[in-house]
């Protein structure tokens, strides 16, 4: 009797086991298909907020900031310079390093956007190819690869880590 009471209780417990590690849970390691239709969404916004034409490079930093945390700490890795501390930083760095110089501006997302979830917290991984013409009439044009942390902060996605970055060229 004891023995038959003992392989109940673990074969229950084999069961209950099973079904937990089978049952998918708001905090699984990939993006459920609406949320990752919800950060395509929101990465394309991105780019296309730090693209721009002839003339347009003031409207840039309004555009870009409602995608990012204001906290003071948070580090960005941006291709160059290498990091930037906090987006009032961030901002007065990327204007002298690239809106002051360029005309315009263009970033396309490539189509391997991968999203992953935990919580309020999740973090996507894109490459990117960026064209832009300087306004010494020099043409840059690079592919590039982003990592961004995103935090769910009052309703919406911030990132609040971003390491974007290019590889070296032969």
């Amino acid at each position: 009797m004891k023995s038959i009471k003992s392989a109940l209780i673990l074969l229950l417990s084999l069961l209950v086991l099973e079904g937990c590690a089978t049952k998918p849970t708001k905090s699984s390691p990939t993006a459920p298909r609406g949320e990752e239709a919800e950060f395509r969404q929101l990465v394309t916004g991105f780019f296309q907020a730090w693209s721009f034409g002839e003339g347009q490079a003031n409207r840039v930093l309004p555009a870009a900031a409602k995608f990012y945390a204001p906290d003071p700490g948070l580090v960005f890795f941006d291709v160059a310079p290498l990091k930037f501390t906090g987006w009032n930083e961030y901002a007065t760095g990327v204007t002298t390093a690239f809106l002051d110089l360029a005309r315009s501006n263009v970033i396309t997302p490539n189509d391997d956007l991968v999203v992953n979830r935990r919580g309020n917290l999740a973090w996507t991984t894109v490459t990117y190819h960026l064209n832009a013409e300087l306004k010494d009439g020099t043409g840059l044009s690079l592919d590039g690869r982003q990592t961004a942390i995103w935090e769910w902060r009052e309703g919406h996605w911030l990132i609040v880590h971003e390491h974007a970055s290019a590889p070296l060229q032969p």
